[in-house]
């Protein structure tokens, strides 16, 4: 019968449906809002800790999964309000039936205002349920257009990559094709938002309409339309659906807005985005980081120190890999294999003493990169492979202070790079911390 969408059988059942589809709507909401709330939080910090880590790939698909979830959390509540509010006027109606305007008793001014502007309370009823079914079904037609957004962006960084960027094609024929390829995306986009924007409008104009067919075609395959492009119609074809789009957008921006808005104390801290010479940023402290934080990329044990020792934590990432083979690139492999790899995909044999030789080699040369100055004194880098409470992966060495006096001090830990031929030093970061003899 589902299969036969013509069959009056079939027409019956979704008009059923459709009728107490309310009730699926409360469930669905509920559910979802209890889920969405549950995982908001831990989405946003793995988005947070994977920027720090510097994974993009990673980054962009949390950043996508944390706006989804507002949108839908914002909608699902209005969702949820309304259809309170709709069940309310249900038995209200039950109880009083219609406005009986004639009972109120005032005055013919104020009598025909409110039969003109308020009108029958089934109307108002009608109202609301418009309101909820539409603000259900857009709320995850939103999601597509997240989406389809972050797809067209995508696109264009994957031609900047993989064809402009890439050696491997001759420099004249990846500019022309690459450079090609991104003023037609981004032409494309313009035209599709525009065409988003005014609701069909380019659609609407006989010549422009054939000009902009060809790229309506190629972006509903980027922008995953041909999944969701009847319920944009059927929003679309309702004159009630249009208005509320209207209403909704200046919402969200709005939200956007009001959003960005926070109390600032000074005029000259904003807050410790990180630790130098006058700031100290918790996540440069492992024992004050928090179950669900991770070190900014260099930590020390605590901001004070009472051993006569202190042990310094360097988080392993792509940075720090791209530096030791900047600086020894007979370490830089022919097949790079960071990034996201599947571990079912087996490539071949692993000859270990050939990959412990490698780890060795890797370990000494990071120790020639990198190495630990505390005030003006250099200790040599004596760095091995470690992994801190937070199960982070890194390298981590230890540091005789049992001479260093009481007070305030700074560590740095100093990165060689060769520059124009000469090998040159900086510091990559800075962390006070106060030293105490127990």
């Amino acid at each position: 019968m589902s299969s036969d969408y013509n069959n009056p059988a079939f027409k019956k059942l979704l008009q059923r449906l459709q009728e107490e589809s309310w009730q699926l709507e409360l469930i669905i909401s509920g559910f979802a809002i209890f889920g969405l709330f549950t995982a908001l939080e831990p989405i946003s910090d793995a988005a947070s800790i994977a920027q720090s880590k510097q994974q993009v790939v990673k980054a962009i698909v949390l950043f996508i999964a944390v706006i989804s979830c507002g949108i839908l959390l914002f909608n699902l509540l209005l969702h949820v309000v309304l259809r309170g509010l709709w069940i309310g006027t249900l038995g209200l109606r039950y109880v009083s039936g219609d406005i009986d305007y004639d009972s109120l008793n005032y005055s013919e001014k104020f009598t025909k205002y409110l039969k003109k502007r308020v009108g029958s309370f089934d109307k108002y009823v009608a109202t609301l349920e418009n309101y909820c079914s539409i603000i259900f079904a857009v709320s995850f037609l939103l999601i597509f257009y997240v989406l389809a957004l972050t797809f067209s962006i995508v696109s264009i960084a994957l031609i900047a990559t993989q064809i402009i960027d890439n050696d491997n094609l001759p420099e004249t024929l990846r500019t022309f094709v690459g450079v090609s390829l991104i003023l037609f995306f981004l032409f494309g986009m313009i035209l599709t938002f525009i065409d988003f924007i005014t609701q069909g409008w380019l659609k609407k104009k006989k010549w422009i309409s054939k000009i902009y067919f060809p790229i309506y075609w190629i972006f509903s395959f980027i922008t995953l339309s041909v999944l969701y492009r009847p319920l944009v119609y059927n929003f679309l074809d309702n004159k009630f659906g249009r208005r509320l789009s209207f209403v909704l957008l200046p919402v969200y921006f709005a939200i956007l807005v009001l959003s960005s808005f926070q109390y600032k104390p000074s005029n000259y801290f904003d807050g410790v985005n990180h630790s130098s010479e006058i700031s100290a940023s918790r996540l440069s402290y492992q024992d004050m980081l928090g179950d669900s934080e991770h070190v900014d990329e260099f930590a020390i044990t605590s901001k004070v120190i009472t051993t006569p020792y202190i042990n310094v934590f360097m988080e392993l990432t792509d940075n720090v890999e791209d530096n030791i083979f900047n600086f020894n690139p007979e370490l830089e492999p022919e097949n790079d294999k960071r990034g996201l790899r599947s571990n079912i995909i087996v490539t071949g044999e692993t000859n270990w003493s050939s990959k412990r030789e490698g780890q060795n080699k890797y370990l000494e040369a990071l120790n020639q990169v990198y190495s630990v100055r505390i005030d003006s004194t250099d200790y040599e880098g004596e760095f091995i492979l470690s992994e801190n409470k937070q199960k982070d992966i890194g390298f981590e060495t230890f540091v005789g202070i049992k001479d260093l006096e009481e007070g305030k001090h700074l560590l740095k830990v100093i990165r060689k790079r060769i520059k124009k031929g000469d090998t040159v030093k900086h510091s990559v970061c800075r962390i006070p911390f106060w030293h105490f003899k127990d």
